[in-house]
């Protein structure tokens, strides 16, 4: 089963300022993308729920230190990444 990614143009526009910040993680978040995609509850990227001011979205790890939060709407098949960054940044 395969997952369609939902971008949105404010989460274009917080990728691209991440991905300026940080070149040396684009292949990182390529492949976190096409994991995502392919199956959103692989290990590696630790999928969990938000709690809090964030319940009702979920999180991925690109790395240990970067994290994506995003919307998983699991009846549709559809993810819509929210936000990218550092702990401090996502949640």
């Amino acid at each position: 089963m395969s997952y369609s990614l939902i971008f949105t143009q404010q989460y274009n526009q917080r990728a691209a300022r991440f991905l300026k910040l940080h070149p040396d993680l684009r292949e990182q978040y390529r492949k976190t993308l096409v994991l995502l995609q392919a199956n959103p509850h692989h290990p590696s990227l630790r999928l969990h729920a938000l709690k809090g001011r964030l319940k009702g979205l979920h999180c991925v790890s690109i790395n240990l230190s970067y994290r994506i939060t995003l919307e998983l709407i699991v009846q549709d098949e559809r993810i819509v990444p929210v936000n990218i960054g550092n702990h401090d940044t996502v949640y």
